[in-house]
């Protein structure tokens, strides 16, 4: 079973190939303004470094939010196009679920935190086993710890948020806050939350396929406020 993964949610867009027990390859880069010249070269080279075709691919799987809605975009769109090609399914991996798996034997429950900007964030909260927790939510960081803390639970958190609020987290959660060195989303973290998916059949078509936006972009914030 071969699985090519992307992540394209931040920004490091990032290929990876895998089977049902480990990673053949992962290519990336740290661009965010170049999603869309990338992504397909670096599928393009991932499949070559693995000497696969995309024929070759028994399940696809990308991340699909939320985070920048650009990247979102580009990569969904590129998936879909490539799916309904092969007629392969997909997965379609949360970001914060992705980034939980940045984490590969926790020994806590885990707390994914991606800054949405002025103190807001989207968070997720799993426990030692990748099992979600929580809902996902999109909130102001004070009413998410809140809301973490109320669990009483040692905690690791990951994420570029993480590193945005740590002082923070600390104060709500002085003795149960943990931190991830890895706070990069990449491919290779969709790979592994795609297994499960895999495992109980939680999988979409190009049809079905579509982002996960927790709250409305920037731009429509500002159309509708400009028509009060």
């Amino acid at each position: 079973m071969n699985i090519l993964s992307i992540s394209t949610s931040s920004d490091i867009c990032s290929v990876c190939v895998g089977n049902e027990t480990h990673i053949q390859k992962e290519n990336y880069i740290r661009n965010a303004r170049t999603h869309s010249e990338h992504l397909m070269p670096l599928i393009e080279q991932t499949l070559k470094d693995c000497q696969l075709d995309l024929k070759d691919i028994d399940y696809f799987a990308c991340d699909i939010g939320p985070g920048s809605f650009t990247g979102i975009r580009i990569g969904i769109a590129t998936i879909k196009a490539i799916a309904q090609i092969t007629g392969k399914p997909i997965c379609a991996i949360s970001s914060l679920e992705g980034l939980a798996y940045a984490i590969e034997k926790p020994s806590t429950w885990i707390a994914s935190l991606v800054d949405a900007r002025n103190d807001q964030v989207y968070a997720g909260l799993w426990d030692d086993k990748h099992q979600a927790i929580d809902e996902l939510m999109a909130d102001d960081i004070h009413i998410v710890l809140e809301k973490l803390a109320s669990y009483h639970k040692p905690i690791t958190f990951v994420g570029n948020g993480s590193i945005l609020h740590q002082k923070t987290i600390q104060d709500y959660n002085p003795n149960n806050a943990f931190f991830s060195e890895q706070n990069d989303l990449l491919a290779s973290h969709v790979w592994k939350a795609s297994l499960s998916h895999i495992a109980q059949e939680n999988v979409v078509n190009a049809d079905t396929l579509l982002p996960l936006y927790l709250r409305k972009s920037q731009a429509e914030r500002m159309k509708e406020n400009s028509g009060k």
